[in-house]
């Protein structure tokens, strides 16, 4: 039943993946929904349309790099199959970049289309809180607008983070926020960062022949096992990446040339070191889109640390009738897929038609980002596949990693199994579809404590 007393049933602010789910889901259900959608531009001045990070400046257009890098390789190794390339092998950044950034408009239309179709009221302006049932939101001519709704629910999600304290960093850098929408290309490239982020690009401009390099102040991909991680920074050393390990940048400066000139110390030995780049790409981490939203003056409460709302498993937040989720949730995986489920599950319950919950536990790490910053050689040594599985009882798997060609696909069907309490007897009694990367997985058989060597020596 609508309430009658105001504008809306539902307000989403943020119209990324988990805004536009939870809003048509509500639609969907006969809620009055409306999704507001503003994108401040980046310190570098880039925009972009409706559909949050994943569509703009996250998952599709880093895919379609990685693809680019794919197809390269495909065509060096065409040669060594009979196909007659004359000619070296050169990348068009532009061409690229045009193909990439039309496919991302016409998602962005696809969204606005969606929205229109399934009843929700699509507004471009930038929403903060009034109070628990009232919304204000700023036109970009700065003309001001009043919406109420019976519940309001904030998915604003994240942004890319600027270090601080480094001269030169804002001025001078960009960010995952900038890269996908260059129409030249970056040249010669400093990542600074070791998050997958950050190796996921340098990957993807290894692939397309620049010249490339990551700064790694500790450790590569923390959170992730890390025997995994020094296998894939090694493939990434071995196919022309380079590292600068366990070093802090200090200064950014531009030189006459139009170079950017990077100092940065070696913790280790405490020596500093220059060098001269034509991009510094900054991927050390990002931050919730939680300041402009008049959190503070309404009592919602954040976690101090992080920034991030605190919520309950129903994604309440300390205020009633404000509900937030996504990657603006404290503890909360910052994944698209995730942030789907999430917003669909909470427009269910809020319509009164459902009590159940997002169960988080049920997202695998070795799941959530598939290793697609992998270009894929067709060389055995760069493959490695690991079954992690409780030593007593049934020997429930716990965990699937995997580097190697269509890591992501392959890991995907798992996911699955695991989700229904795969075990080791269930892996070993699947028979294998003949000849795929995947089925290595239903042969695994040598222990690690067992000291025999893994490699594959034959089918």
């Amino acid at each position: 039943a609508r309430a009658g007393i105001y504008d809306y049933d539902l307000v989403v602010i943020g119209g990324g993946s988990g805004g536009l789910a939870c809003s048509k889901e509500a639609a969907r259900l006969g809620q009055k929904a409306a999704v507001l959608d503003y994108v401040e531009p980046s310190v570098k001045g880039t925009k972009w349309g409706l559909g949050g990070t994943c569509v703009n400046v996250g998952c599709i257009p880093k895919k379609l790099m990685h693809q680019a890098a794919l197809l390269g390789t495909a065509v060096k190794d065409a040669r060594k199959y009979g196909w007659q390339i004359s000619g070296p092998i050169c990348h068009d950044w532009a061409t690229m970049a045009e193909a990439i950034q039309n496919h991302v408009r016409s998602l962005n239309w696809g969204h606005r289309v969606q929205l229109q179709d399934k009843k929700v009221k699509y507004l471009n302006v930038k929403g903060s809180l009034v109070d628990e049932h009232t919304v204000r939101g700023l036109t970009k001519a700065g003309k001001e607008m009043i919406l109420t709704a019976k519940n309001i629910v904030i998915a604003t999600g994240g942004r890319p983070n600027y270090p601080i304290g480094i001269p030169g960093a804002k001025e001078h850098g960009i960010t995952s926020d900038d890269i996908f929408w260059l129409k030249k290309s970056p040249g010669k490239t400093l990542v600074v960062g070791a998050s997958y982020v950050a190796l996921e690009c340098a990957g993807f401009l290894t692939g397309i022949g620049l010249d490339t390099t990551v700064m790694v102040r500790s450790i590569a991909l923390r959170g992730f096992d890390q025997q995994m991680a020094g296998l894939i920074t090694d493939y990434m050393a071995t196919y022309g990446t380079k590292f600068l390990w366990k070093s802090v940048p200090k200064s950014v400066d531009k030189l006459s040339s139009g170079a950017l000139q990077v100092t940065w110390t070696d913790t280790r030995t405490g020596d500093e070191h220059k060098d001269t780049y034509d991009s510094v790409l900054w991927a050390v981490g990002r931050a919730p889109e939680t300041k402009a939203l008049g959190l503070d003056q309404l009592g919602v409460r954040l976690k101090k640390e992080t920034g991030k709302i605190l919520l309950g498993s129903d994604e309440s937040t300390s205020v009633p009738n404000i509900f937030a989720f996504g990657d603006i949730g404290e503890g909360r995986p910052e994944l698209t897929p995730t942030a789907v489920k999430a917003g669909k599950l909470l427009a269910r319950r809020l319509a009164g038609l459902s009590a159940e919950l997002m169960n988080y536990d049920n997202v695998y790490h070795a799941f959530y980002k598939p290793l697609e910053f992998i270009v894929a050689e067709r060389d055995a040594s760069q493959c490695y596949l690991k079954v992690v599985c409780a030593r007593g009882g049934e020997q429930k798997i716990l965990g699937l990693h995997f580097t190697g060609p269509n890591a992501g696909e392959v890991a995907q069907g798992f996911a699955m199994g695991f989700q229904c309490g795969a075990t080791y007897s269930h892996l070993l009694q699947t028979v294998g579809i003949h000849p795929t990367c995947a089925e290595e997985v239903v042969k695994v058989n040598i222990t690690k404590r067992s000291g025999l060597d893994p490699a594959v020596t034959g089918c």
